[in-house]
């Protein structure tokens, strides 16, 4: 199982994991990234993975168990 987690403190709000991830992340009302999928569906993993590999500011984090 797979969850993401995004820090606020570190968001920038480019977007650019909701282009990755549309299933997982999408732009919260103070435009940062929230997590809307909890916990990663496993057919979005990869593309989670992705999401947070891109991200410039670092901001997500994905634990798996």
């Amino acid at each position: 199982m797979m969850k993401a987690k995004v820090d606020k403190e570190l968001c920038t709000g480019c977007g650019i994991c909701i282009d990755v991830c549309p299933p997982v992340f999408e732009m919260g009302d103070d435009n940062q990234a929230i997590v809307i999928a909890d916990p990663v569906p496993p057919e979005c993993e990869d593309d989670c993975r992705d999401a947070a590999e891109q991200c410039p500011s670092e901001a997500i984090q994905v634990e798996e168990e």
